[in-house]
C-alpha cells in the first residue's frame, strides 16, 4: 500500500513539473548557428516542397490518380510530422529556454507517435496501390475507386491514432524521478523511460509487441505486393515494358528502405540499449530528412509532375504579363 501512494503521489507532482532536454544540441558550441540554419532551411524546404505537391496534385486533373492522392496524403502528413518536433528544436536553440511541461511533453510524444505509425499503414496502402497497378492494370481503376482510396487513407490515419494510445498511455502511467533531464531534442520514448524510478518490464515489453507487430505487419504487406509485383514484371516481355513497371515502384522502395531502416534501428529496443546520440541522429533522420526527400523522390523526378510545373510556371507567367498590360500607363 505505502509503494502504491507514493506512485500515485510521483505520479500527482508529475502534473505540475517541467523537464529539459538535456544535451539537445547544445553542447556543439560553435557549430550551434551553423545547426539552427540547417535545421530552418531543411524545416522550410520540407514545407514548400510538400505544399507544392499538394497544390501541383490539386491544381492538375491529369495528376487525379490513385498513385498522386497516396502522395498527397503523404505530403500531408509529412507537413503534420515535421512541425511536430522542429519548431520546439529551433525555438529551444534561439532562446536556450529547454523546459517543457510533461503534458506538452506527451502531447508531442502522442502526435509524433501517431503520424509516424500512420505513415507505416500509408506506405503498406502506396504499396498495394502499386501492385494492383501492374498486377490488374485492365481493372486498376475499378479497385481503385475514389471510394477505395479515401477508405484506405481514413483506415490509416484512423489505426495510426488508436495504436498510438497504448504505448503512450502505459508510458504515461510509468513513475519518473528527478532531475528529468531527456537526452534528446523531443519527447520520445526512450528518453523518457530512462527517467522511469522502478523497474517497467511490462511496459517494456508492450510497448516493443506494439511497435514491432505495427511495424512488422505492415512491412509483410509491402513485402507480399512487391513479390506480386516483381511476378507481373517478370511476365512482360519487352524491356521497356519492365523498366516502366519498375520505375513507378523504385521511389516507393526507396522511401520504405530509408524510413523503416531508421525507424527500427531507434526502436528496436525501447529501453535505448545504444548511446543516445546515436538515436539522436538516427532520429533526425526521419523526423527531418525523410519528410524533405519524400516529395523530391517520390513527384520532382516523375515526368508527370515536371510537365506540370512547368506548365504551372508558365501560365503564371502569361497572366503576369496579361496584367502589366492592362495596366494603365501613367499620363505624361
Amino acid at each position: 500500500m505505502a509503494a502504491t501512494s507514493t506512485l500515485r503521489r510521483l505520479r500527482r507532482l508529475r502534473l505540475h513539473q517541467k523537464c529539459q532536454f538535456k544535451e539537445g544540441f547544445s553542447n556543439l558550441g560553435q557549430y550551434q548557428v551553423c545547426l539552427f540554419l540547417l535545421f530552418l532551411t531543411t524545416y522550410l524546404l520540407t514545407l514548400t516542397g510538400n505544399m507544392l505537391i499538394i497544390l501541383i496534385v490539386r491544381y492538375n486533373s491529369q495528376l487525379h490518380t490513385p498513385m498522386y492522392f497516396f502522395i498527397t496524403i503523404l505530403s500531408i502528413l509529412d507537413i503534420w510530422y515535421i512541425y511536430t518536433t522542429v519548431p520546439k528544436l529551433l525555438t529551444v536553440m534561439v532562446t536556450h529556454d529547454t523546459r517543457i511541461s510533461f503534458q506538452w511533453c506527451f502531447a508531442q510524444l502522442y502526435l509524433f507517435h501517431s503520424l509516424g505509425i500512420t505513415e507505416c499503414n500509408l506506405l503498406a496502402a502506396m504499396a498495394f496501390d502499386r501492385c494492383m497497378a501492374i498486377c490488374n492494370p485492365l481493372r486498376y481503376t475499378t479497385i481503385m475507386s475514389v471510394k477505395m482510396c479515401r477508405c484506405l487513407a481514413s483506415v490509416c490515419w484512423f489505426c495510426g491514432f488508436m495504436t498510438a494510445c497504448i504505448p503512450i498511455t502505459l508510458t504515461a502511467r510509468v513513475p519518473f524521478c528527478g532531475p528529468y533531464h531527456l537526452n534528446h531534442f523531443f519527447c520520445d520514448i526512450a528518453p523518457l523511460l530512462r527517467l522511469a524510478c522502478i523497474e517497467i518490464p511490462l511496459t517494456v515489453s508492450v510497448n516493443g509487441f506494439v511497435g514491432g507487430f505495427t511495424a512488422l505487419s505492415n512491412l509483410a504487406i509491402v513485402i507480399i505486393m512487391y513479390l506480386g509485383i516483381i511476378v507481373a514484371i517478370i511476365k512482360i516481355k519487352s524491356n521497356t515494358g519492365r523498366s516502366k513497371a519498375f520505375s513507378t515502384c523504385s521511389s516507393h522502395l526507396i522511401v520504405v528502405t530509408l524510413f523503416y531502416g531508421c525507424a527500427s534501428s531507434v526502436y528496436s529496443s525501447p529501453k535505448g540499449s545504444r548511446p543516445a546520440a546515436s538515436d539522436k541522429m538516427l532520429a533526425l533522420v526521419y523526423t527531418m530528412f525523410t519528410p524533405l526527400f519524400n516529395p523530391i523522390i517520390y513527384s520532382f523526378k516523375n515526368k508527370a509532375v515536371k510537365e506540370a510545373m512547368k506548365n504551372g510556371i508558365q501560365k503564371f507567367q502569361s497572366e503576369m504579363r496579361c496584367i502589366q498590360v492592362q495596366v494603365p500607363k501613367p499620363l505624361t
